[in-house]
């Protein structure tokens, strides 16, 4: 049962009327804020809206049709649930079994759910630490239907989409899995690719080179299989220690721009040559790259945080990869990156909220919130002037006033 820790009412976000943010990284899965309102002046501390006790895990939060929904764990068994924007009270919650057992070189990250749901058509799609892959009605929470596939070995992190009627999700195991699209509604499947094993990375879909795909990280390889049929249209061989393929791609204009540990960055271009798809590397950058963190692109700017030099935030030039500036390192072992507008959030993996101008001269850092007491690996939601966090177990809303 979820209970509620605290409210203030005095003054309160209402989310019902801004724009959804209904999965991984956002309505376009790019980290991009579009309805966030900067304030005038930033305050020197945020007000706590509300708290609740919401469960174990690092999944995001997502909002949509003005509910907010959660996934997350309470001892074996997973929970599902919607909450009102305005207190955080619970409208409706689901649990189902979930046994897992912890890879020992994860223990430090819980057996929490790592993966964020998505909200499509009236209904969420979830994704469990141990690969159960569920649908409920997102009005009532009713199951809809549910699949187990098992996970790789630090649990199930990839955050599924829709696309066209279809979920996509990067099922299976290590060496036994397969890119796969659903039938959204009933969940028959439609087409897979089994090429490869899942990475952790999420995947995205796109138009390019005259073909819709969807693009993601696998556990050796960077891959872009037909969005329609599941077709491998090209590969790219990737890997990074321990198959730790984790980072997701972005996107600027039509290239590419991927990442991973020891991989530095690189931008890279697909190409229609005769009936088939290619790519090309375009540029490389070895001064920087990213682990566990997922870069924004904003204009023709990348804003991210590299592993190097203990966490080091920077900005590269989206165009050909030079790097415009690189902040003081031991910054945090993971941030999530929003882009506010004007400004940049970056919430580090110690509860620091940092909101820094968004700029390719230099790190300008604004404000330095504490927002938490517990890690914050998970994603913030930033709607309006209000900022959902979800810690290792509660989730809040933040407010500038």
């Amino acid at each position: 049962m979820i209970f509620l820790k605290s409210a203030c009412l005095a003054a309160f976000l209402f989310l019902g009327g801004a724009q959804d943010w209904p999965q991984w990284r956002g309505p376009n899965r790019d980290g991009i804020a579009v309805s966030f309102s900067e304030p005038k002046a930033w305050p020197e501390k945020l007000k706590l809206k509300w708290k609740v006790n919401v469960g174990e895990g690092h999944s995001s939060p997502v909002v949509a049709g003005g509910k907010i929904y959660v996934h997350t764990r309470h001892g074996e068994r997973e929970v599902v649930s919607c909450l009102r924007p305005e207190t955080g009270q619970v409208i409706w919650h689901q649990e189902y079994d979930a046994p897992y057992t912890m890879n020992p070189a994860a223990s430090r990250h819980g057996k929490g759910v790592k993966s964020t749901p998505v909200v499509a058509g009236g209904r969420i799609y979830t994704f469990g630490i141990n690969g159960t892959l569920s649908c409920f009605d997102a009005t009532t929470g009713k199951p809809q239907w549910r699949k187990e596939f098992g996970s790789p070995a630090f649990g199930t992190a990839t955050s599924p989409l829709v696309d066209r009627g279809l979920l996509v999700a990067y099922v299976g195991t290590n060496g036994r899995g397969a890119l796969t699209a659903f039938e959204a509604q009933t969940g028959v499947e439609k087409w897979s690719w089994s090429g490869d094993g899942p990475g952790y990375a999420s995947p995205i879909v796109t138009d390019l080179a005259g073909t819709r795909q969807i693009i993601t990280q696998s556990q050796h390889n960077i891959v872009g299989v037909s969005a329609a049929t599941g077709e491998l249209l090209w590969r790219i061989p990737f890997s990074t220690p321990y198959e730790q393929n984790i980072v997701c791609p972005a996107l600027y204009q039509k290239n590419m721009l991927f990442s991973g540990l020891g991989n530095g960055v690189m931008g890279v271009r697909v190409l229609k040559r005769g009936s088939e798809l290619a790519t090309e590397t375009i540029w490389q950058n070895k001064d920087v790259g990213m682990y566990m963190s997922s870069p924004v692109v904003s204009g023709d700017l990348m804003f991210g945080l590299s592993n190097l030099k203990h966490g080091q935030f920077f900005c590269l030039d989206a165009r050909n990869g030079a790097t415009l500036w690189t902040s003081e390192g031991r910054q945090a072992d993971n941030a999530a990156v929003i882009d506010g507008g004007s400004v940049l959030f970056l919430l580090t993996n110690d509860a620091e909220l940092i909101v820094a101008r968004k700029t390719g001269k230099g790190f300008e850092p604004l404000r330095k919130y504490s927002v938490a007491d517990s890690p914050t690996w998970a994603h913030p939601v930033v709607l309006n002037n209000g900022i959902l966090i979800k810690d290792l177990s509660t989730l809040a809303l933040w407010g500038t006033d």
